[in-house]
């Protein structure tokens, strides 16, 4: 997999996080950068200045190449065994396509808009179901007849542990857990599952085909904890942490039975659905231009001589971790609309008789007078 694209998902998740974890503190939550990059890629190739330079610069992507970059971003995702994507666009039958409209969106991503909003939702919402094998049953939009254009991705993750854990209910007395909560444990013989980057402690969940899940506790959790997934090698590994009196943050030193030591485990199982408005970030996701009125051109001409704006953009997402494996899947979704015509004001020149005035008739060519008179005074009363 290309490393720029890589390191470019991993920029606008962490981007994002921090944004939602300083926005929103003390609210369970999820996101799926790797849902939304893809989308704005391509509007980044389709776009006109200044939108074309401000998503290119949120996902991290050359503009000419965003779209193809995106479109292999799937195709090699295709190539896992527990993680599937797909790309979904859909236009308007109304909608007039530029000659460049391939180039951005391939046709065979392509589907159309009959305008019937009962039909076009039904087919829509079933794409997110079949993409997501029914967990999420509804693309995150409101769809009306002024939708011209959609475009949409899908993501579906689901991997078994290579160790499952054990399922039970633990009662915390006190703090901000306290209550009686589904918990899961598990004991693991390899130390190294667990390593603490400086304030953080990252504990790896190994998939049993190609996917892993990664735990952290600490400061900034969030994003420490996608920058430690980019560099897996980096920290200190378990096997030092287990001789050092204060390990590290969500660590502590025990005793075991077995005939050397291991790695206890213990976290509870959670369930987290979440469906995020996207232009509440519109900076932060290069939005803020192509979501703007602008006048007769629109913001992609590359795709439709129609004007058209960004409309809407939401993601719905959901992770589950449970005793024997992790489930996730994200839907993310964009409308564009017709745009907000401008018109351009110009100066006028008003006349008003509003006192007594002359007239006269005349022969156009000849300009011969043919009744003249002047009025004093309106003769023909109000109703």
């Amino acid at each position: 997999m290309d490393a720029d694209v890589v390191r470019a998902v991993n920029d606008l998740t962490t981007r994002w996080a921090r944004t939602l974890t300083a926005d929103k503190p003390g609210e369970n939550t999820v996101v799926a950068g790797l849902g939304l990059w893809p989308l704005l890629a391509m509007l980044a190739t389709g776009a006109d200045e200044p939108g074309r330079t401000e998503l290119a610069a949120a996902a991290g992507v050359d503009p000419a190449t965003g779209a193809t970059d995106a479109i292999r971003l799937v195709e090699t995702i295709e190539q896992s065994a527990d993680l599937q994507a797909a790309l979904g666009v859909w236009i308007s039958e109304e909608l007039k396509l530029a000659e460049t409209f391939d180039s951005v969106l391939p046709a065979p991503l392509v589907g159309l808009l009959t305008g019937n909003v009962a039909v076009d939702k039904a087919k829509l919402d079933a794409w997110a179901a079949e993409h997501t094998d029914d967990l999420i049953r509804e693309l995150p939009l409101d769809l009306d007849s002024d939708v011209m254009l959609v475009l949409a991705s899908a993501l579906l993750l689901r991997t078994t542990w290579t160790q499952p854990f054990t399922e039970q209910v633990r009662r915390i007395a006190y703090g901000p857990w306290s209550g009686s909560w589904h918990w899961l444990e598990r004991v693991d013989s390899d130390l190294d599952a667990v390593r603490r980057h400086g304030e953080l402690t990252v504990v790896t969940v190994r998939g049993a085909a190609d996917v892993d899940v990664l735990l952290g506790i600490g400061d900034d959790a969030l994003p420490a904890l996608l920058d430690a997934a980019s560099h897996p090698d980096d920290g200190v590994p378990g096997s030092q942490l287990i001789d050092e009196a204060n390990p590290g943050p969500g660590l502590s030193i025990g005793e075991t039975t077995s005939a050397r030591p291991d790695l206890k485990v213990s976290l509870p199982s959670f369930s987290i659905e979440v469906e995020h408005d996207l232009l509440a970030y519109r900076e932060l996701f290069g939005l803020t231009a192509v979501t703007s009125d602008p006048g007769e051109h629109g913001h992609f001409s590359a795709l439709s001589p129609t004007p058209l704006r960004l409309g809407q953009a939401r993601q719905k997402v959901l992770a589950r971790f449970f005793a024997t494996g992790f489930e996730a899947a994200a839907v993310t979704a964009m409308a564009m609309t017709r745009a907000a015509m401008i018109t351009r004001k110009q100066r006028r020149l008003e006349v008003t008789l509003d006192r007594p005035f002359a007239f006269v008739a005349v022969l156009r060519d000849s300009r011969l007078p043919i009744v003249a008179g002047w009025v004093e005074r309106p003769t023909e009363p109000g109703a």
